[in-house]
């Protein structure tokens, strides 16, 4: 068979049965055509709106493979997607004839308990993290789904449930081994290679395909005491005021979030809440179950809630808990978020109107609180762009069916312009983001005053754009 994959900047190139048997004895792991068994199920996207082919998958085994697939990449100019562990909203993992990397099978974890340091694969998932630094009571800042690919969590920022005591996830990277787009590998710390190391966290994946990070664990579970109320959705309009008031005085312990959602009928849930528009306020506290207790109590006393499930229970629990609401490949989605100052009351105003009113059941309407350890970082430490913000307000759009694309994604898009218009505006979370192409007001709204910096360094690690297929920025011309 011919297999043809799409250039860099234009055109197709071809690979002959015998360009690619010498590109199967080259791999450890799986050279995937589009008709070997396995292709459909390698090319499946966490976003089931995405129904793309590449043109030829790797499916890496190490980082040798990684490195021989950006290697044939230059060599023959081709159009590289890369995926890590998890979901990429935006669907930039998965590109039609393109040459996939993937990094899915590497998803080895080491845990070294003296040093509280977790080495990390470039496609496991938080799920993996989770497993394995629990087992020493540890862990890193993580996601909220277990699912989550590490990679691609870490290099757009991170945050969860533990980011208001121990920072975002790229705050808490210690090094990373990166393929850089001429096929070399090299070490990126606050020691070596410390621009790159810079960018990387924060700056997605424009400037090579990271093999695998370093972590600083913290001292974590393995049992939290973990806030969870759900109540009727239309009481929202006298809690949510509560909720805003209650987060400004809480110690950097206890990271929260409220979200507009739907439940659905399964044993994973209480029956009182099946088939009901719910607003559930939720959070976990990063020390013991003991001082959390008194922490999170007041998130069953804002009103009467339908359900509360507040109480101890596992970290790896707590951050698997929402991960049936997100099957892969099975929901369509769009997504987009604006940071904010404050919550004030015309925030308020559009988290309730929006909320009461989404387009879909399984589309969400959220708010994570932000500051403690984030703010603190200074907003040039690392690349990730806005730190002052109090609060994210996400419109987390989820559908089932094509014939609701449009107005899905166009109830999406006037959600943030609604935000994005009020003065306390002040950024956008690029993880929380389902645009394959970003503006040039976007692309400033997530860096700030990093980017010309941001710039320079893809200039000096990807001169070409070569991994252009991400949230992308563009090097910057040599003077």
């Amino acid at each position: 068979m011919t297999v043809r994959l799409s250039l860099l900047n234009a055109g197709q190139t071809e690979f002959t049965d015998t360009q690619l048997d010498e590109l199967r004895a080259m791999f450890h792991g799986p050279l995937i055509t589009p008709e070997d068994p396995g292709y459909d199920e390698s090319r499946v996207t966490q976003n089931g709106m995405f129904d793309r082919h590449p043109g030829l998958i790797v499916r890496c085994s190490g980082t040798a493979d990684v490195i021989d697939a950006v290697r044939v990449a230059g060599e023959r100019d081709l159009l590289v997607a890369v995926r890590g562990g998890g979901h990429g909203i935006a669907g930039h993992s998965v590109c039609d004839n393109a040459l996939m990397i993937d990094l899915s099978a590497m998803r080895g974890v080491w845990t070294n308990p003296a040093e509280r340091i977790v080495r990390v694969q470039g496609g496991a998932t938080w799920a993996d993290v989770d497993r394995e630094a629990q087992t020493f009571g540890l862990a890193v800042p993580g996601g909220v789904v277990s699912t989550t690919g590490v990679a691609g969590l870490t290099l757009g920022g991170g945050l969860g449930w533990l980011h208001r005591k121990y920072g975002l996830t790229c705050d808490n990277l210690i090094a990373a081994e990166v393929v850089t787009a001429d096929g070399s590998l090299v070490r990126a710390s606050g020691t070596e290679n410390e621009e790159l190391f810079w960018a990387l966290r924060g700056g997605g994946g424009n400037f090579g395909v990271v093999a695998a990070f370093e972590f600083q664990a913290h001292p974590v579970g393995p049992v939290v005491m973990f806030g969870c109320a759900m109540y009727a959705a239309a009481d929202a309009e006298e809690i949510l005021p509560a909720w805003r008031d209650w987060t400004a005085g809480l110690p950097d312990e206890v990271t929260s979030r409220v979200l507009f959602w739907t439940m659905p009928a399964t044993p994973l849930l209480p029956q009182e809440v099946h088939n009901r528009d719910v607003f559930i306020v939720a959070a976990v506290h990063a020390g013991s179950p003991d001082d959390g207790a008194s922490a999170v109590r007041p998130i069953g006393r804002f009103g009467t809630p339908l359900a509360d499930l507040s109480g101890p229970a596992s970290f790896r629990d707590v951050q698997r808990n929402l991960d049936f609401m997100f099957p892969k490949g099975q929901l369509r989605s769009y997504w987009k978020s604006v940071t904010v100052n404050e919550l004030g009351d015309d925030v308020l105003d559009v988290l309730l109107r929006r909320g009461l009113n989404r387009p879909h059941p399984r589309t969400l309407v959220h708010a994570p609180q932000m500051g403690g350890a984030v703010r603190r970082m200074g907003p040039a430490d690392t690349a990730q762009g806005d730190r002052g913000a109090a609060y994210i307000v996400s419109f987390d759009g989820n559908w089932t069916d094509a014939v609701d694309n449009a107005a899905s994604m166009n109830w999406v898009r006037d959600a943030f312009n609604e935000v994005q218009r009020l003065p306390s505006a002040a950024g956008t979370y690029l993880n929380f983001s389902g645009d394959r192409d970003l503006d040039s007001a976007t692309r400033q709204a997530a860096f700030g005053r990093n980017l010309d910096r941001l710039v320079r360094t893809k200039r000096d690690f990807d001169p070409e754009n070569r991994f252009r297929l991400n949230n992308n920025i563009q090097p910057a011309s040599p003077s």
